[in-house]
């Protein structure tokens, strides 16, 4: 007898809409095809869409920002994630510099997200590194994970990874089969004098910023090889010239996500009354980058949200240095995607993740994988409107959407049923186990 059975769907299997069943037992699928399995629980699913579990490769839950912390923790934040289909998060660890303080940061991060009522993972995160590079890769590895992030920027707080550093990590990344992330901007076009406010973020932190770096380092990468992945792509100018320059390379050696955000919105927000709400870095750009963004989408790989939500009053602040740059948007992220994009947006949200991040459990709905499912109702005319996380306010509260998800699952068991939660605990994921 199986657990659960899911009959009726139109499920998505291999890049196909198929309408079947399917079973699961304990935290596997057991079965997919045309038979009703008998099983403890019977979920019908007519005229639901029945997707893999969602995967958000960038997030931040209770990130420390010096000044404010961002509101979601990873009960809230993993909350308006189930309410987004996503059953898998990965957050990141505070940077550090060397192996000894990695280990820390890991054990501290670890602690609090398990809270999350969905799975979890993290990148590593270095900042200016004054340890051995190759003792650094190597505790990576042994705590569980492939993927270290690094800044180009941010030498203002001590953050900023050089060249030489770079390349080195690229080398290593070779030799130890881990993911060099790195949030892109020439930080020599980085202004942050005194005298500006929130509307300045575009000239502050300038496309060409982004653009003329993530062409450096798509060079250096071109030279050394390595496994190089692009966070939070913001400019379809960036992207352009990636293609043109580095066909061979883009999504290759060198990976690119991106987030909603830069698709649905451009930097005339921020001169509107609630600007200021619309605030991360990298910021917004111009409609015609965010056509271009829209026009090259099939060369993004992965779509994160870098979920990092504040308060309507932390982000009332007179200057922009200080100001708590991110935002919220985890639950709306499919819907708002989907609703633009449609069936190719899935596997930039599930199965690319899953592989990039050596997650051979997750990723894909077949027999073996975890029983991570999202079943999803597609709306017409539909608004997106709630907001489960902690945030007092959404970007995208009034904006197009494709729909809701109704039922999520996590390892066999539901984390929204109905549209209401359930009580779940997720679990720490570990690259490379099955």
């Amino acid at each position: 007898m199986n657990d659960l059975t899911i009959k009726n769907g139109l499920v998505y299997l291999e890049g196909k809409w198929v309408k079947t069943n399917l079973s699961i037992l304990g935290e596997k699928i057991v079965y997919i095809g045309n038979e009703v399995k008998n099983a403890f629980d019977v979920l019908d699913a007519e005229g639901l869409k029945v997707l893999p579990g969602l995967i958000d490769p960038h997030v931040h839950f209770e990130l420390n920002c010096g000044r404010v912390t961002s509101c979601d923790d990873f009960y809230t934040g993993s909350v308006a994630a189930a309410y987004g289909g996503v059953t898998t998060i990965v957050d990141f660890l505070d940077p550090t510099s060397n192996a000894e303080e990695l280990e820390k940061s890991y054990y501290e991060r670890i602690a609090l997200a398990k809270k999350s009522v969905v799975d979890y993972h993290m990148h590593a995160c270095i900042k200016n590194p004054d340890g051995d590079l190759e003792e650094y890769v190597k505790t990576v590895k042994k705590l569980g994970m492939k993927t270290i992030k690094l800044f180009t920027t941010y030498s203002d707080t001590d953050r900023r990874t050089y060249d030489k550093d770079i390349k080195t990590l690229l080398e290593l990344s070779k030799k130890y089969d881990v993911m060099i992330e790195a949030h892109i901007e020439n930080d020599n076009m980085i202004d942050l004098r005194e005298s500006y406010t929130f509307k300045d973020l575009p000239v502050s932190r300038p496309s060409l910023s982004e653009t003329s770096e993530a062409l450096k380092l798509a060079k250096l990468v071109k030279e050394v090889g390595g496994n190089f992945y692009m966070v939070h792509c913001s400019s379809g100018e960036t992207l352009k010239a990636l293609k043109e320059q580095f066909s061979d390379i883009l999504n290759k050696n060198f990976v690119v996500e991106s987030c909603p955000q830069y698709f649905v919105f451009n930097n005339s927000v921020l001169e509107e009354k609630n600007g200021k709400l619309f605030t991360f870095a990298p910021p917004l750009r111009s409609e015609r980058e965010r056509q271009l963004l829209t026009a090259y989408y099939t060369d993004v790989m992965c779509i994160g949200t870098d979920h990092c939500a504040f308060m309507k009053k932390e982000k009332d602040y007179p200057h922009l240095m200080g100001f708590p740059l991110g935002v919220g948007g985890i639950e709306h992220s499919f819907s708002t995607m989907y609703k633009r994009f449609g069936d190719p947006i899935i596997e930039k949200m599930s199965k690319n993740t899953a592989i990039l991040q050596d997650f051979p459990t997750k990723g894909e709905l077949s027999v073996g994988k975890d029983a991570d499912i999202s079943i999803f109702k597609e709306i017409p005319d539909y608004f997106e409107k709630e907001n489960h996380g902690t945030c007092d306010y959404s970007i995208y509260d009034g904006i197009l959407g494709a729909g809701e998800f109704q039922h999520v699952i996590v390892r066999g068991k539901f984390v929204v049923r109905n549209r209401k939660l359930v009580p779940h605990n997720g679990k720490e994921i570990i690259c490379g186990v099955k």
